[in-house]
């Protein structure tokens, strides 16, 4: 077990305490709070997670929540929210730690209508087909505004399957927006800005990515143009490899990934944090994640069963209402049944990181990790 020095940063710094083969803990220390690594951060879209009170996410063990900048620049916007409010905060009335991404994603992903040119995007809003343009000063400038704590450069994502030449363009293209991205963001105290390593599967693009990323120099780094298309096997193996050309005193983080084996996976290969919409999302399709698996409570064979989700756990959405009367919810399609498989999977999305820093700081982070598998694929007894 490897044990690493303490950073002195009175504005934003990360804390490497432990490691366990590759997986790592340490805390991220924000004006606004501090963040436990590895750290699994619930996504607010637009200002909220889906059907939970953020009361209940913190109470859950979420240190930091994920905000995005593409849905609240188009609605309400971040001039609205910084004019009647001050920050993303406030107006959400979350008093600690926010991330907030910066837009290129859904750009790409959500709208019909873009060009791509060395200034930024063009596009088309998915909601009434207004006009906007994202470059990478206006994507710091909104998440000014917001004064979110650690702010996303503006990056350009390829799905794959992609031709090496594509994704080499878009790689060289994100990095040219990280150094406009950097120099806007300045000099910001208390604040934190990534940049984020493209280069898809290509292992030589990834090299030349990190070392533009690294000489430009950011607060952290984060993993991207991964679970785009490629496969879980891919994902993991440049996860592991990106990791291994970071900067080790800096927090690593893979974006929009994933699901709990995801994640476990990803620790072992050196991973910080975590974010995806998948806790709620499923919650809202009738999924729950437990320490015995995955459960599709529309399945008939949970019309009968008087057990709670997870028997035994302390959080009320996992351990006091039954499989039945979730089933009965979910097939009547009460809302109801989508807020409590929404808390209960952020639940338990926060008690496997808890768990994995546990097992870090013990030195047993492989045994956490066999005995974790070996319970999802055998599930509860009945």
């Amino acid at each position: 077990m490897a044990q690493a020095e303490d950073t002195d940063d009175t504005d934003f710094s990360f804390r490497l305490i432990t490691t366990d083969g590759k997986a790592r803990l340490g805390e991220i220390s924000l004006p606004r709070g501090r963040i436990r690594t590895p750290a699994f951060m619930p996504v607010g879209t637009a200002g909220t997670v889906k059907g939970i009170w953020l009361e209940d996410v913190r109470a859950a063990g979420a240190d930091i929540i994920l905000g995005n900048t593409y849905h609240l620049m188009l609605r309400p916007s971040a001039e609205r929210i910084h004019e009647l409010f001050g920050s993303l905060h406030a107006f959400m009335r979350w008093d600690g730690p926010i991330l907030t991404d910066s837009g290129g994603f859904q750009v790409m992903s959500l709208s019909s209508l873009r060009k791509v040119t060395e200034e930024g995007v063009h596009f088309r809003s998915h909601l009434d087909g207004s006009a906007h343009f994202l470059s990478p000063e206006r994507a710091m400038e909104i998440q000014a505004l917001l004064d979110s704590d650690i702010r996303m450069q503006l990056d350009e994502v390829v799905a794959l399957p992609a031709s090496i030449e594509a994704q080499a363009a878009a790689m060289r293209r994100s990095l040219r927006w990280a150094a406009r991205c950097r120099e806007a963001f300045g000099d910001t105290p208390g604040r934190a800005v990534f940049g984020i390593v493209q280069g898809g599967v290509e292992p030589h693009l990834r090299e030349e990515s990190v070392r533009g990323l690294t000489d430009i120099g950011f607060h952290g780094y984060a993993i991207g143009g991964l679970a785009v298309g490629e496969g879980q096997e891919l994902m993991l193996k440049f996860t592991e490899f990106t990791a291994d050309l970071l900067p080790a005193d800096q927090p690593r983080y893979l974006m929009g990934v994933g699901t709990p084996e995801d994640i476990l996976e990803a620790v072992a290969r050196g991973v910080d944090m975590f974010d995806c919409v998948m806790p709620t999302r499923a919650g809202r399709h009738g999924q729950a994640f437990t320490r015995f698996g995955k459960l599709n409570l529309r399945n008939a064979r949970f019309r009968d069963d008087t057990r709670p989700l997870d028997p035994g756990n302390p959080h009320p959405a996992l351990g006091q209402y039954s499989r039945a009367y979730i089933h009965h919810l979910v097939k009547a399609g009460e809302l109801l049944g989508q807020m409590i498989l929404s808390l209960a999977n952020v639940a338990y999305y926060q008690q496997l990181m808890a768990g994995i820093r546990e097992a870090i700081a013990q030195g047993r982070f492989e045994e956490f990790r066999e005995k974790t598998k070996r319970q999802w694929r055998e599930g509860l007894p009945d």
